[in-house]
């Protein structure tokens, strides 16, 4: 499913089809031989077939947070094991928002965020009204008033508002499925919500990770593996740093590691879950202190290069929309969330997700953010690498193909 009508030449309709992120695991399962379809429509052996995959008896499928395909086509030389793989790697598109938690739930159901229920880094939980963090599955009791801004586990079983049967759970029950991660994201409500099934073996670094799956595939079956340096010092200090180069340069070498390490016709897949962006703090809009976007706004959710606003009961949505746009100009598209969903940003919607999408859907373009001081600490509202929006840079990410 694509978006319509045509966005700005700037911006990238999001996907949900075999060209898609959602595709990989379905992909990876049709290989294995394993016969599945999503809610979406993609069945895993019609994909494996339209991605041009080989079919084996082992697969590892790596997902390296944050490296979209520009910022590794820019970065190249930090990677000479990956960048041999870019001539004949396919570039697939992110879902939106291009963001962690949206993304691998995506990722690890084939289907969309409108059928997962996880949207942003943030966004509205209906039964509350609070604001949920979704990566670490907390919610803040009341964001806007000085004083009360405390977080506490969120009081959602990640399987009622994420109901889609996930890609690992559904080849887990014919072959082995182990999904290698640090001890502390076990059980997490991330993991319960949009990577359920596999069993989970705690290895705390990247190349121990790396290690847990060559011993993993002694027995034949699938191994999901994921990275998340590179994203992370990506908003530390920006995917234009030398700091980014060296989490690159890293990251590639155990890759390189890991092919050479598994056994013979093992099929090993690299994506990623999005690209990072340089962010211009000059073009960076303070809903606090801008009193046309602030009126009528109770909660904003999202992250700052993709804003869910949840408007007071009775506003003008309509207003709204155009009071954001015309004081945002040409650094976000700014659409009602009832045009989102329609236009199909989040793919299929839910009814019980539809809540969580709120009024407005603000897609920061160029390098711009919009943020909320009440909401965002200095730190968030200063962070050079960011993502979330729909830009070529944060929405192509490569399928990168290699054999052991």
């Amino acid at each position: 499913m694509t978006l319509e009508p045509a966005l700005p030449d700037d911006l990238v309709p999001p996907s949900y089809a075999e060209d898609s992120l959602a595709a990989v695991l379905p992909a990876a399962a049709g290989a294995l031989g394993i016969d599945l379809s999503t809610a979406t429509g993609l069945r895993s052996t019609a994909v494996r077939a339209a991605l041009g995959l080989p079919t084996a008896r082992r697969v590892v499928v790596v997902l390296v947070d944050g490296l979209g395909r520009h910022n590794l086509v820019e970065r190249g030389g930090h990677a000479p094991f990956l960048r041999r793989l870019l001539p004949e790697a396919r570039s697939l598109t992110a879902s939106c928002p291009s963001t962690t938690a949206a993304a691998l739930a995506t990722f690890g159901t084939g289907t969309s965020p409108g059928l997962t229920g996880l949207l942003g880094y943030t966004q509205r939980n209906p039964a509350t009204g609070g604001l949920a963090t979704m990566v670490s599955w907390t919610e803040q009791s009341d964001p806007y008033r000085p004083g009360t801004k405390t977080s506490a586990p969120l009081a959602v079983d990640p399987a009622d508002l994420q109901r889609e049967p996930t890609i690992l759970e559904q080849v887990g029950a014919a072959l082995s499925v182990v999904a290698p991660g640090p001890r502390k994201f076990a059980a997490s409500g991330m993991t319960r919500a949009a990577l359920r099934g596999p069993r989970y073996v705690a290895a705390e670094t990247f190349a121990d990770r790396v290690d847990a799956t060559v011993a993993a595939l002694r027995h034949e079956g699938l191994v999901y593996l994921y990275q998340g340096d590179v994203d992370k010092v990506g908003h530390q200090h920006g995917p234009d740093s030398w700091q980014w180069g060296d989490a690159l340069e890293a990251t590639d070498a155990e890759l390189r590691r890991l092919v050479a390490s598994v056994p013979t016709g093992t099929l090993v897949l690299v994506t990623a879950d999005h690209g990072q962006v340089t962010s211009d703090l000059g073009a960076q809009h303070d809903v606090a202190a801008r009193p046309e976007l602030d009126r009528d706004v109770v909660l904003l959710g999202g992250e700052p290069r993709l804003t869910h606003v949840y408007a007071a009961p009775g506003a003008d949505v309509a207003a709204m929309a155009e009071r954001w746009a015309g004081s945002l100009g040409q650094d976000a598209l700014v659409a009602t969330g009832d045009a989102a969903v329609g236009a199909g940003w989040f793919g299929p919607v839910a009814e019980h997700v539809r809540p969580a999408v709120g009024d407005l859907v603000v897609a920061a373009r160029g390098r711009a953010t919009v943020v909320d001081s009440r909401l965002h600490p200095a730190a968030a509202r200063h962070m050079p690498g960011v993502h979330g929006s729909l830009t070529p840079v944060e929405m192509d990410v490569p399928l990168l193909v290699a054999q052991g």
